[in-house]
């Protein structure tokens, strides 16, 4: 019979400070959480004082490297459908592309012309690919960041107005001439959002890109397989690293990430013995 027994697993749902008190309860062994970093480390505090093993998969504000051989067109499509992954609201969705000057102005145009296809509408209609954001607050706070930002410098290349519908709606935007000390630069932007940021080469790529608080995922684009795998194994600063493709998830492989995007995995066997405990037993 497939199944588990009564009460081994149950939906509850709880206000922040009833969550601690969870955490603290002794039938509780091990705590994991997918959420904001800001979250994270208030439960890793609350788990670290009980001694209680974590795992934390936070925020994530991933770069994606576009080379200067990379294929464009390709390139351009594969970004904006990682962008716009649940209306951009997704820790793992590409945030930030990082692209070499000499092929900037023609992936930009490619860019901008695939996130023009995302129109806002109706999510209740099969047509509409961009519904809503979650909440009108979340809404609002994105819209800070775009206006912060371009007041620094940044340039709007589409979107990047409050739109006339009912609802928590914000338009697919692409920002361009992006520096650091922007939000669009500094700051994950939750939502249908793309930050492009110029650099002069491979290894100004690669600067830029590790130039971050966050370390979840991280793809590269160039026909060079075997430099992109190199740069994909040891030079990005990422839980994961894709090439060629954007970053997901699948089961038969541990997904986490680094720095302030959290510590341990989820996923594949090493996501189970994150809730093990391991013991060595000797026998004379």
């Amino acid at each position: 019979k497939a199944g588990f027994p009564d009460n081994v697993f149950r939906t509850v749902i709880l206000e922040n400070e009833n969550v601690a008190r969870v955490i603290e309860n002794p039938l509780v062994k091990a705590v994991t959480l997918t959420g904001s970093t800001r979250a994270g480390k208030a439960v890793g505090a609350k788990a670290g004082a009980y001694l209680k093993k974590v795992v934390l998969e936070l925020g994530g504000s991933d770069p994606y490297l576009i080379l200067e051989d990379a294929d464009l067109e390709k390139a351009a499509q594969t970004c904006v459908t990682s962008r716009m992954i649940n209306g951009g609201q997704s820790c793992v969705a590409a945030k930030r592309f990082i692209v070499v000057e000499s092929v900037r102005e023609q992936f930009e145009k490619l860019f901008v012309e695939n996130m023009k296809s995302y129109q806002i509408g109706d999510p209740t209609e099969e047509a509409t690919v961009l519904g809503a954001m979650a909440r009108h607050d979340l809404r609002d706070e994105l819209h800070r960041q775009v206006q912060d930002s371009i007041k620094k410098g940044a340039r709007c290349l589409v979107g990047g107005e409050l739109p006339d519908h009912k609802g928590a709606f914000y338009p697919a935007t692409v920002l361009t001439n992006v520096k650091k000390g922007m939000p669009a630069y500094d700051e994950e932007m939750f939502g249908p959002v793309a930050s492009i940021i110029s650099a002069k080469d491979t290894e100004d790529a690669l600067k830029i890109a590790n130039d971050s608080i966050y370390g979840l995922g991280s793809a590269v684009f160039t026909q060079n397989t075997a430099l992109g795998e190199e740069i994909a194994s040891r030079r990005l600063e990422a839980g994961c690293s894709f090439v060629n493709t954007f970053v997901k998830s699948d089961p038969r492989l541990p997904f986490g990430g680094i720095k302030e995007s959290g510590y341990g995995r989820e996923l594949s066997y090493l996501g189970i013995r994150e809730f093990v405990n391991i013991k060595t037993v000797y026998v004379a």
